[in-house]
């Protein structure tokens, strides 16, 4: 294929998804008595569309994040980025650990439900089209919204933490997709077995990929020493496709 085709064909996918690009605008609503906002990126188009939670690393609500919702977007879908740190973005290692401490999990969890609900509530939205995706800290909250709404209509990890409980697991209604690093030290691969054949075990729906040289965090390129491009993408594929066959 000559240089000039590849440009070409660059051209055209560029232009295609121009047309559904999405501005993200601040939102908020209610998260039992308080007022929570998040980023809200919408398709352009009259819709009804499928809809997704963006949940972040423990860095926050950071750009990269706001990049994520902002692709995924791209690709016909309403994506809300909420934010469980209520503002504050960690620059360091130290500062996103007291950050993610300092989040109680009565609090995440009502957050998470009233995102799902407040993406329900909007005109634009298949309500029985709702997922969820996360990564890092964010994969693990990604879980957590599964086991905690039952009308979730998928949801993504992305090297989150796991639960391996019958009686939790027992909860979750919606397909599952879990991307892991075969190097990440925190959930080992093991873990990563146990939590899909338990899944399996309880006719659930999961799809577990792990990437065997990769380690935590690698599909964000600011993590300078463990980002791994080809993985990345794969990662990136594969969770559009599971969104196009569980949400649309």
């Amino acid at each position: 294929m000559t240089l000039r085709r590849i440009a070409l064909i660059l051209i055209v996918l560029a232009l295609t998804l121009s047309a559904f690009a999405a501005d993200g605008k601040q939102v908020s609503y209610k998260s039992g008595d308080e007022t929570v906002s998040a980023i809200l990126y919408e398709p352009i188009g009259g819709g009804p569309f499928p809809a997704v939670v963006v949940i972040h690393e423990w860095w926050g609500l950071n750009d990269w994040v706001k990049d994520q919702a902002q692709k995924l977007s791209q690709h016909g879908y309403v994506t809300l980025a909420i934010d469980l740190y209520r503002g504050k973005v960690a620059t360091t290692p130290d500062e996103a650990h007291e950050l993610m401490r300092g989040v109680p999990n009565d609090r995440a969890t009502r957050d998470l439900l009233a995102a799902t609900a407040y993406l329900r509530s909007l005109k634009n939205v298949k309500p029985d089209k709702v997922g969820s995706v996360g990564w890092c800290m964010g994969g693990g909250y990604s879980l957590d919204l599964a086991v905690n709404d039952p009308k979730l209509a998928a949801a993504v990890i992305n090297y989150g933490h796991l639960a391996t409980e019958p009686d939790t697991l027992k909860k979750i209604n919606a397909p599952i997709l879990g991307l892991f690093g075969g190097q990440d030290k925190g959930i080992p691969v093991e873990s990563v077995n146990t939590f899909a054949e338990q899944l399996k075990k309880l006719g659930k729906k999961v799809d577990v990929h792990v990437y065997p040289d990769a380690g935590h965090a690698f599909e964000n390129p600011n993590n300078k020493t463990g980002y791994r491009a080809d993985d990345a993408l794969d990662a990136a594929k594969r969770t559009v496709s599971f969104f196009a066959e569980t949400l649309k």
